[in-house]
């Protein structure tokens, strides 16, 4: 008799009725657990939950964090590399330096730029990784690479794999939340944060908060259908679909579509709870850059308009952590379109950006002040980034192409080093000073998944006859950045 041991996920695929009643519990719990540890978890954890803040389109990281003084000194002349440079489009001018004026902030020291101000009074709690390498210039292939750990389609978004491996903390909300821009989506729309071959309910639910129906098809749009046959039409479903699922306990997709359906019901009460922001104090509203929010704007880019757009967000991050959500996204900027409402200054650095830059910093710097004053902020991991960044060269005039070569992230909470800096580009910001150590995508997930008590390698899900992970088979730990 074959007495080897058996996973649990084996278990419930092969059991009948009991096992789906199994396989119903064990979902809303994370991964099997090591010895002595919570359920789940490979070591000791410092962080419980993770906000990410995507910036679609490349943001400009010697515009922003990574002051270049040789560039001020060689503005205007021609750019010299010292090596045959592939720009992506015909973004080898001359050497520009930053528009924008740069200060130092906090006990650190940290040099940061004007359009990024409101961030200098929590500088000292962030960790800035300056020598971040990417593959490749393409916005789409490089967005799925900072979302899934992969730059082709098919994989699942870093918020899909914590939440299969923490669980839900809160049946009435899902585990993963992403927060787009009200605009629309970034490139590859909602492939960035799918499951994939996950299973269906650790994929990204998306909310708009700024849209009259933040949430599609949450709320019945009929005059005629009233709360109490609203409610005895979602009990009928739920009925037939069980009797469904009886004549065929061994299809695991019909449990994960149900409870995908029943979630959407009890969205109906939670998420609406979650993204009111009426009994939010005047303090906090104002922490956030909510204090006057306008009913129109004008059609240009504007810093008031991108303050409130992602403030909100930010607030509403916290809101959704607070009740019991692993993982929110939260996005600025939309695709490519004209006139540009992303990061993507291939024409000019002082259009977009300043607004862009300081609604976001404005609305970063209420949210980390917030955690930390109501304690979250220990075991809550932000991380900032976007695709690639911008060359120290310039595009025209005034603006900048695509640099993978080098860019910026950041940190701040769940247990990492605040006010410190690792890595540095070199001194134009186009490569990693010391090119043969840069930080990869693959560090940063590794490490995040660190902080949250996982060992990225021994994180896998079987697909295709391979042990798929996020970090690919790359990754290690930068215990630098780490308090």
């Amino acid at each position: 008799m074959n007495l080897s041991p058996i996973s649990r996920r084996s278990f419930v695929s092969q059991s009948t009725m009991g096992g789906l009643a199994l396989a119903s519990m064990l979902s809303r719990e994370p991964l099997q657990a090591g010895v002595g540890l919570p359920a789940g978890l490979h070591h000791p954890p410092r962080a419980k939950r993770v906000i990410q803040l995507f910036m679609a389109g490349a943001a400009s990281h010697i515009d922003m964090f990574d002051h270049k003084p040789e560039l001020i000194k060689r503005h205007g002349k021609e750019s010299d590399f010292g090596e045959h440079v592939e720009a992506f489009q015909n973004g080898l001018g001359p050497w520009m330096k930053s528009p924008f004026a740069f200060k130092r902030y906090g006990r650190c020291g940290k040099l940061l730029s004007e359009i990024v101000e409101p961030l200098g009074e929590v500088v000292d709690d962030i960790s800035f990784v300056h020598n971040m390498v990417g593959k490749t210039g393409v916005h789409s292939q490089a967005t799925y690479l900072q979302s899934t750990g992969f730059q082709l389609p098919g994989f699942p978004g870093a918020g899909s794999w914590v939440s299969y491996a923490l669980g839900s903390e809160n049946e009435d909300l899902p585990a993963f939340v992403v927060l787009p821009d009200h605009r629309g989506f970034a490139s590859n729309g909602p492939k960035n944060w799918g499951s994939a071959f996950l299973p269906t309910h650790t994929q990204g639910t998306t909310i708009f908060p700024q849209r009259s129906n933040p949430i599609e098809d949450l709320h019945p749009q009929a005059n005629f259908v009233t709360r109490e046959s609203h409610g005895e039409g979602i009990n009928l479903i739920n009925q037939l679909n069980r009797m469904h699922q009886q004549k065929r306990p061994l299809d695991p997709r019909l449990d994960s579509r149900i409870r995908s359906y029943e979630l959407a019901a009890r969205l109906q009460l939670s998420a609406t709870d979650a993204l009111d922001l009426s009994n939010e104090p005047d303090h906090i509203l104002k922490m956030y850059g909510l204090e006057n929010p306008k009913k129109e704007y004008p059609k240009e880019i504007n810093p008031e308009e991108e303050t409130e757009y992602f403030g909100r967000k930010c607030l509403i991050a916290r809101r959704l952590i607070e009740r019991g959500v692993r993982f929110v996204q939260v996005w600025s900027g939309n695709d490519n379109g004209f006139p540009r409402r992303n990061w993507d200054s291939h024409e000019d650095m002082t259009r977009d950006h300043p607004s862009l830059s300081l609604g976001m910093a404005r609305g970063t710097a209420g949210l980390i002040k917030d955690l930390k004053q109501r304690g979250l902020l220990e075991d809550t991991i932000i991380h900032w980034t976007t695709e690639f960044g911008r060359m120290p060269s310039s595009q025209g005039s005034k603006g900048r192409d695509h640099n993978p070569f080098v860019f910026t992230n950041w940190f701040a909470g769940g247990g990492f080093q605040g006010g410190m800096t690792h890595g540095e580009s070199d001194q134009w910001g186009y490569k990693p000073l010391d090119r043969k150590n840069p930080t990869t995508v693959y560090d940063t997930y590794a490490t995040m998944l660190h902080q949250l008590g996982f060992d990225h390698e021994r994180l896998t899900v079987r697909h295709n006859s391979i042990d798929r992970r996020l970090t690919d088979v790359h990754g290690h730990v930068v215990t630098d950045i780490l308090a």
